[in-house]
């Protein structure tokens, strides 16, 4: 834990920020099992939103433990640790006024919910939009574009969500999306009405 350490608050107000940016923060949670389809939703949406003359950026599982949570493996510690750590990232991109997009497996119920706090404990309240994206594991097993679901069934993967460790579905997320009914730009389409019904694009 570190100590003597004191916050800085910048020269410019988040208002002045928005202000001047023509834009608000806010982070776009993807959640689900893995093949769901999170990435791909999070590539095409990141793209729209930039389209559109909108900061957002991408922040995907698999990206971000090349680097920032390289140190971490897949035990349930390390997996709350790598949602820990995301949850400030993303908060960090949001008071930035970019739409920050979060494709993560984040298994836990609990940690989305520190995620969710850390966003509405701010002062003002920076916008969390929690998007479960949804298949039935027959047809995420039936995707397995990385191999991934045969190897945890053959034992070779351990701690993988679905198969050997825990995933606890969203009970209320704000957006629902069933990718095994809904393709890709049906899936942008969806979370991009609910972001300009809900003031967050120009």
């Amino acid at each position: 834990m570190a100590t003597n350490i004191t916050f800085h608050p910048g020269a410019v107000s988040e208002e002045e920020r928005s202000g001047l940016l023509k834009q608000k923060g806010a982070t776009v949670w993807l959640t689900g099992l893995s093949a769901s389809g999170k990435s791909t939703i999070a590539t095409a949406l990141e793209q729209h939103l930039l389209h559109k003359g909108l900061h957002a950026y991408r922040l995907d599982g698999d990206n971000i433990r090349f680097g920032l949570n390289k140190d971490l493996g897949f035990d349930p510690a390390s997996r709350v640790e790598n949602i820990r750590r995301i949850s400030h990232v993303s908060l960090l991109f949001s008071l930035s006024c970019s739409i920050s997009i979060t494709a993560f497996i984040s298994p836990y119920i609990s940690d989305r919910q520190l995620a969710r706090e850390l966003h509405q404990d701010h002062s003002p309240k920076i916008p969390f939009i929690e998007v479960f994206v949804d298949a039935p594991l027959d047809v995420v097993e039936s995707r397995d574009p990385k191999g991934l679901y045969k190897k945890a069934r053959e034992g070779v993967i351990k701690d993988f969500t679905g198969i050997s460790a825990p995933y606890e579905p969203p009970v209320s997320p704000e957006i629902h999306i069933r990718t095994d009914q809904v393709d890709v730009a049906g899936a942008v389409a969806i979370i991009s009405d609910y972001l300009q019904q809900h003031g967050l694009l120009s």
